[in-house]
């Protein structure tokens, strides 16, 4: 008699474990998965914010004067983050001089770019956070201006 009761508790039982297990499996993945999406999201917007740090300071530096020359780094800037596939990110672009702070393009000056942004983390729904958690992000690309400097004389 206890033989069946054994043998039927057993039965009972048969494959529990591996329902047991899969769900454990859906639970643990769920969250990895989420994790894994973040860092590339994360990653993705590091290499658009020093490429266009990097982008916007040459276009800068290239430009004839200060105001095409913000235009410019702005468009590279934005064009930086297109192709990471990041289109829409708040784009934060301050551009400073030294030693000639009125006129970025003197000769012998340094033209300073610091790109500001936030990455938004994917999947994550707003009762876990406050609107759409993200990540802040910034980069900073120094360009110096060269010594001689061509002056268009007007003719």
């Amino acid at each position: 008699m206890r033989r069946l009761l054994l043998a039927a508790r057993r039965r009972d039982e048969a494959g529990s474990a591996l329902v047991e297990l899969v769900w454990l499996g859906i639970l643990l993945l769920v969250p990895v998965v989420w994790i894994v999406l973040s860092v590339f999201q994360v990653q993705r917007g590091a290499f658009a914010t020093t490429g266009a740090a990097r982008a916007a300071g040459r276009a800068y530096a290239l430009a004839p004067d200060d105001a095409t020359g913000r235009e410019r780094a702005m468009a590279a800037a934005r064009q930086a983050y297109a192709d990471q596939g990041i289109d829409g990110a708040p784009v934060e672009l301050t551009i400073s001089c030294t030693p000639y702070p009125a006129s970025c393009h003197s000769g012998g000056s340094v033209v300073t770019v610091v790109v500001r942004s936030r990455v938004d983390l994917p999947l994550l729904p707003d009762v876990l956070g406050s609107g759409s958690p993200s990540f802040r992000l910034d980069a900073t690309h120094r360009v110096p201006i060269g010594r001689y400097v061509e002056v268009d004389a007007g003719g």
